[in-house]
């Protein structure tokens, strides 16, 4: 792998971050998060286990533009 499957995308201007995850060969949108607990829903409701445990993890999760768990627009 090259990347990250997940992506927790730089925050927007009004706030939150989009969250996409690399399935089936294609990028797909969970949505915009605006917490971790955000970020842990998505990522339940795609079928990660232990999304709670993963957050730090750079092999699952690649964050841009940011810092990670910066939610607020810089």
């Amino acid at each position: 792998m090259t990347s990250a499957p997940i992506v927790v995308h730089r925050p927007s201007p009004s706030g939150g971050r989009r969250v996409t995850v690399q399935q089936h060969g294609r990028d797909e949108f969970l949505g915009t998060a605006y917490s971790d607990h955000d970020l842990v829903v998505f990522l339940a409701a795609a079928g990660v286990q232990d999304p709670d445990g993963i957050l730090d993890d750079r092999q699952w999760i690649e964050w841009r533009g940011g810092r990670a768990h910066q939610w607020s627009a810089a």
